[in-house]
């Protein structure tokens, strides 16, 4: 289940439907946080089309799924649940 966010617009998605998150990429990210919300582990995130991987030198672990070009949702995953979710480009 989400737990948190870092990012407010990433929020705002989630729990209004709305945010200034350009709208071409709503429905890529509302089907990453829907499959989000319902993992249990990162490794549920390892599906064809995200680029699920585990990102180096973060402690504690933080994963990342693509959404489109450069954008990326970031995240934190303790005890069952998804913590610190960003939107971002870390490259």
């Amino acid at each position: 289940m989400i737990k948190s966010f870092r990012n407010k617009q990433l929020k705002s998605l989630w729990e209004t439907g709305k945010s200034r998150i350009d709208g071409r990429l709503h429905n890529r990210i509302n089907r990453r946080l829907d499959r989000l919300d319902s993992a249990e582990t990162p490794e549920d995130m390892n599906l064809p089309g995200f680029d699920f991987h585990k990102l180096e030198g973060h402690n504690p672990p933080r994963y990342t799924v693509h959404v489109n070009g450069p954008w990326c949702i970031t995240f934190e995953f303790h005890e069952g649940d998804a913590h610190v979710l960003d939107f971002e480009q870390y490259h």
